[in-house]
């Protein structure tokens, strides 16, 4: 196995959050960067969001940084803060990933959608024509409703805690893909879903009730939660024990590393590490724990 040294050359990979012990992402990159031998690090930056402004314009002035990674509640509002978006970031109006260009300025780009469906696909859910009822409506969910609706879900209900978000993004959604039947689910329930995917934070805490009702879930419907630690969700536990195909939300991560490496410009340029993946995220249901994380 190879390690690779912190030297002046080393490009930074911020990764914004509040809180931010919780996050995944700088632990499974900086595992990625190692293993394809591209000298860079991913270091976490706890950055409230009274601060975010302030954070963002200092972005600008490190040379030596490659981008920012952005986890709750940050997606939507830095957006907003940028000097430009790619056009997922732009119709899911939530930015998970920025670039610093040579000159300074910081282009946002949206991999959370991609990569989730890109982990549903890999397990086998079929997508096209599917009924999908989405749970949330922050930034991850537009991300997801727009990658879902792309590749060509029938129907796509959302549900959240505020009506009134539901309402703009299913608007958003139908104004990109009109051919998708996008509206709001007002009833606690999951019958005549084929896919259920959760984007909410409910299930972080052992607490955490159920994000919806699943009285009506049959082994037809796919599950999927990005909540990331604990793996085994109590939604996820449910749908597994109802024979449920199940999809952790380590894998909207996982499948996001190679295009967050591409759209930041970082490419080998020292020898791999070799270091195998650890066992909770080639078999994650069967290597769960208990504390609480997301991307």
């Amino acid at each position: 196995m190879t390690s690779h040294p912190i030297t002046g050359h080393t490009r930074v990979y911020a990764h914004f959050a509040d809180p931010v012990a919780h996050v995944r992402t700088p632990e499974v990159m900086n595992r990625f960067f190692r293993q394809r031998g591209i000298d860079a690090v991913v270091v976490p930056y706890q950055v409230g969001v009274e601060d975010l402004p302030q954070a963002v314009a200092a972005a600008r002035s490190w040379k030596n940084l490659a981008g920012i990674g952005v986890t709750m509640p940050h997606k939507e509002h830095i957006a907003g803060l940028l000097d430009d978006l790619t056009e997922d970031a732009v119709r899911a109006g939530a930015s998970n990933v920025i670039r610093r260009l040579p000159d300074g300025r910081l282009l946002g780009g949206q991999y959370d959608g991609p990569g989730l469906v890109a982990g549903l696909l890999a397990h086998g859910v079929r997508l096209e024509g599917a009924r999908v009822l989405l749970l949330g409506a922050g930034g991850s969910a537009r991300a997801v409703a727009m990658a879902l609706a792309a590749v060509g879900v029938s129907r796509l209900d959302i549900r959240n805690r505020t009506t009134a978000r539901a309402v703009e993004l299913a608007e958003r959604v139908s104004g990109v893909h009109p051919a998708v039947r996008c509206e709001v689910r007002e009833e606690n329930t999951v019958a005549g879903v084929d896919v259920l995917v959760n984007t909410t934070s409910v299930g972080m805490r052992g607490t955490d009730p159920l994000p919806v009702d699943l009285t009506a879930l049959t082994a037809a419907t796919a599950v999927s939660d990005i909540i990331m630690k604990p793996t085994r969700t109590r939604l996820l536990d449910h749908a597994q024990r109802a024979g449920c195909p199940v999809v952790p939300g380590i894998h909207m991560l996982l499948n996001q590393l190679g295009p967050t490496a591409d759209f930041l410009g970082l490419t080998p340029t020292l020898e791999p590490s070799g270091e195998p993946d650890p066992p909770e995220l080639t078999d994650p249901l069967a290597h769960a724990s208990d504390a609480a994380e997301v991307a």
